[in-house]
């Protein structure tokens, strides 16, 4: 390599951009002679710049501390990652594969009365062919059972999904997480593109005709949005985004989309319940009818707000929807096929219901409500991540390799005493990008959410992914606070 920018670069056996020998990777090449034509003071100008139009935008996650909101910019690298045309396709397939099982094990798991009428035997039909026991669906702390009436017959439950991927040390792409409640990134990688665009506008003009435009997702989503109209809606469905307003932590995203799909943005105390059954809008003042709500919060929260008839709003959604004038994207309760311990049963489903192979691999893992599970990895904690399962406690991971002999021995009597709350799995090492860091590029660990819709007929991978970058060189994981996010170029 030559050039200021990668004077000195790390050589990480990772690495996306630079292999272990030194050399530029294939496509990175005219990337990188173009990114030495705006060198390092134009890449600190287009870092700054892109600081300043973001806080201007508003371009922000937040989290409460203690009862009060703290918002968290999301910066941006103006350092763009590749992702090839092959690599592209393999992916898209892959996470499209994906969605599908998902979306017919939901079925599977929500099917109404629990199964076909006259059944005597009310298992789900994974569990009666044996590749799924009872309690990992009938138990699982994220099936509600009332979401059962929160779809019409025949609904995609996740009309939406968000798939988070990682490159392996070996190479290989391995999903390593599902999200099918309220999946988010889609503003936000529309927003990159912007803010790319305007920041350093030198690199699309030397390479920017190999890059796909993000825009073509908005239809592909839009589309999927009408397709959860109920069958009896009458005409092109009406659409809005259903909002927990500024207190949600995605709440820049949620102008993002309703602008972009140009349909309203509404909370629950814009709603009204009609005589029919339907529910209405207050838009600009009037009220109008509300045929689909692209729901933004979390199922838990369904409960804490109010129509404007002073109705719960989960009271208001389960009437509209069973009155046949209402469809959700996505429906409640999702959590029971994307929490930690369903993700450990997706590539069965594939096999399952689809009668073919994962085409994306997963990390191995162990759902300890498994005695046998649980005995296989009791002791080799110290080597694997464990991870709470969300319905019975949350998000906390504990990376064994990090943990002192104390804490493993607390651990392991932690999960001892309640070994149904806890998966483990085996550590991923993510691939690293270039970064900006001060006047020089480094390899900082990245991610990949890719994010497909799920329609009547097809499910199809939307032309647009979201990079997460982590905020330092250390093996964590990206996407934690104070990490950032890079445009995200497809390739043609």
């Amino acid at each position: 390599m030559s050039g200021d920018l990668f004077a000195g670069y790390p050589t990480v056996r990772t690495d996306e951009a630079v292999g272990p020998d030194g050399r530029l990777r294939s496509g990175w090449v005219e990337l990188a002679a173009a990114l030495e034509t705006v060198g390092p003071d134009g890449l600190a100008l287009a870092a700054d710049d892109l600081t300043a139009r973001r806080r201007a935008l508003g371009v922000a996650t937040s989290v409460w501390v203690d009862g009060r909101q703290e918002l968290h910019p999301v910066p941006m690298d103006p350092v763009p990652r590749l992702v090839g045309a092959s690599t592209w396709a393999t992916l898209s397939a892959g996470v499209a594969q994906r969605h599908r099982a998902l979306n017919a094990f939901l079925a599977d798991a929500y099917r109404p009365a629990g199964r076909r009428r006259g059944d005597t035997e009310r298992a789900a039909e994974i569990v009666r062919a044996g590749v799924l026991p009872e309690w990992a669906v009938a138990h699982s702390p994220g099936r509600d059972p009332d979401a059962v009436a929160l779809a019409w017959p025949g609904q995609q439950r996740a009309a939406v999904a968000g798939t988070d991927v990682v490159r392996a040390v070996d190479g290989r792409w391995v999903v390593a997480k599902d999200n099918l409640r309220v999946p988010s990134g889609i503003g936000y990688a529309l927003a990159n593109r912007d803010s790319a665009r305007t920041a350093a506008p030198e690199l699309f003009a030397h390479v920017g005709r190999q890059v796909v435009e993000p825009a073509g997702a908005v239809p592909l989503l839009a589309g999927a949005l009408a397709a959860a109209a109920p069958p009896g809606c009458a005409g092109p469905p009406r659409v809005a985004v259903l909002t927990q307003g500024e207190t949600d932590g995605a709440w820049f995203e949620h102008q993002v989309l309703a602008a972009a799909l140009d349909v309203p943005l509404v909370r629950a105390g814009d709603l009204h319940p009609r005589g029919d059954g339907g529910l209405d809008a207050v838009v600009g003042g009037e009220r109008v009818p509300v045929d689909v709500l692209y729901r933004r919060f979390d199922d838990s929260s369904l409960g804490a707000y109010r129509t404007a008839a002073d109705l719960p709003l989960a009271v208001a959604l389960t009437e509209a929807v069973r009155a046949g004038r209402l469809g959700l994207a996505n429906v409640p309760g999702n959590g029971v096929a994307d929490d930690a311990a369903g993700y450990a049963w997706v590539p069965a489903m594939v096999r399952f219901y689809l009668g073919e192979e994962p085409l994306l691999g997963s990390v191995g893992t162990w759902v300890l409500a498994d005695p046998t599970a649980w005995a296989a990895v009791r002791g080799r904690l110290g080597e694997l991540d464990v991870e709470e399962v969300a319905g019975y406690g949350g998000r906390r991971v504990v990376h064994g390799r990090t943990c002192s002999a104390a804490e493993l021995e607390a651990l392991r009597a932690e999960i001892a005493a309640a070994p149904h709350r806890f998966v483990a799995r085996e550590p991923l090492e993510p691939s690293t990008a270039p970064t900006l860091v001060g006047r020089g590029l480094h390899p900082r660990p990245v991610d990949l959410r890719i994010f497909s819709v799920a329609g009547p007929a097809t499910t199809t991978t939307l032309p647009l992914a979201l990079t997460r970058v982590a905020p330092d060189a250390a093996p964590a994981r990206p996407g934690v606070p104070g990490g950032g996010s890079k445009d995200t170029w497809l390739l043609r």
